[in-house]
């Protein structure tokens, strides 16, 4: 690889680095092409941008973005996930094609400049995405109107109720 083609990489991965919401870093060692197809086609279809990148130019890519907290970690082959829409992309990427593949190990996450050790996998990765969180927000301010709705309501239904009783009742006594 010439100087022109690492200095490609390095701006591409920097472009994709500054822009962002998470990273995860896991070593890929004794994974077969064939699993490393099926992580790169699962990374296409869930937004995250999957990179192997020598370590001397990951570390050159990160630097200046939120993900430089990440460069004394990048030692031993290292496949990058950088979450592009929904900050939990890379780590839901990871974590469950490790399920299946237990020799993908993650090795770091980043999230807003914080380093956060592999552990962390799990509580980034159950984050709501956008349109769930959305969701939630929407039934949240949704209760008390409904809640409200059937309170009204109960009044002039219980008036209703109790007018139909004393009528049965003088038809039972008639």
């Amino acid at each position: 690889m010439n100087l022109e083609d690492k200095k490609a990489i390095v701006s591409e991965v920097a472009a994709v680095a500054a822009q962002a919401h998470s990273a995860v870093a896991a070593e890929y060692r004794g994974l077969s092409v064939a699993e490393m197809t099926e992580l790169r086609q699962k990374a296409r279809d869930t937004g995250v941008y999957l990179r192997v990148v020598k370590n001397s130019l990951a570390r050159r890519a990160v630097q200046g973005t939120d993900f430089e907290c990440m460069q004394e970690g990048m030692v031993g082959p290292l496949i990058i996930a950088f979450s592009q829409e929904d900050p939990g992309a890379a780590a839901r990427l990871v974590k469950d094609f490790s399920k299946d593949h237990k020799k993908l190990e993650c090795k770091m996450v980043s999230v807003s400049g914080q380093l956060l050790g592999p552990a962390e996998l799990e509580r980034l990765a159950s984050m709501p995405t956008r349109d769930q969180a959305i969701s939630m927000l929407m039934a949240t301010m949704k209760a008390p109107l409904d809640k409200f709705a059937r309170t009204v309501n109960e009044v002039p239904g219980k008036l209703v109720r109790t007018v139909a009783a004393i009528r049965d009742q003088k038809q039972a006594a008639a």
